[in-house]
């Protein structure tokens, strides 16, 4: 039996990441064995395209080739070998991501974005996707507390966020359903709870 594919998205500081173990832990009590990944990155390639890609300042459409690039790695090298082998795949972003922050973020043209959607995963979409939306600047404060220097991504001005924000919700609205949006707000134990919700209905 096939597996399923996962994905978790959001902008940066709205603490999907934290939330991967959790979905690994429902996906297991389901009898299933996971693979938690990450885009940009899950495969050697991907990792250092994602030093660059994450880092150096780029052309809207160079940074979004690159992005791809990454992920038909990540697709052929990791996800479809997962999927076909019967396990559920856990991915923090995919093509999604690119839709938000290049498009929504960026201005890169939608019909180069589903281009390249089409040429890199064709007939590949994502089973599930929860999106862990937030208000931008609880999201920024959230990302000040963090450790670690910021990306570039991470260093972009409020008015980009907002973009993104506002593309990843538009993606949702689009989505027939595979979109699963979840109030981010508030503690880690009541998003928790949301995202235990969301699971079970997506995969009921």
């Amino acid at each position: 039996m096939r597996g399923k594919f996962i994905t978790v998205e959001g902008i940066d500081g709205a603490g999907k990441s934290s939330h991967l173990a959790q979905l690994g832990l429902m996906v297991r009590k389901g009898g299933f064995e996971e693979v938690v990944t990450r885009e940009p990155g899950g495969t050697p390639l991907g990792e250092k395209l994602r030093e660059i890609v994450l880092d150096v300042a780029m052309d809207p459409r160079t940074e979004a080739l690159m992005m791809f690039a990454a992920r038909r790695e990540h697709v052929v090298r990791v996800i479809e070998p997962a999927l076909a082998a019967g396990r559920w795949v856990i991915s923090d972003r995919f093509s999604d991501a690119s839709y938000a922050y290049q498009c929504g973020g960026r201005g890169l043209p939608k019909e180069v974005f589903a281009a390249l959607e089409t040429v890199v995963h064709p007939g590949l979409q994502p089973d599930a996707t929860f999106l862990f939306d937030l208000d931008p600047a609880v999201a920024a404060q959230r990302s000040l507390a963090r450790n670690g220097a910021p990306d570039k991504f991470e260093r972009e001005q409020a008015a980009f966020v907002q973009r993104v924000r506002e593309a990843y919700l538009e993606r949702a609205r689009a989505s027939s359903g595979r979109i699963h949006v979840i109030d981010a707000a508030g503690t880690l134990e009541e998003v928790r709870e949301r995202v235990v919700v969301a699971f079970s209905r997506a995969f009921a």
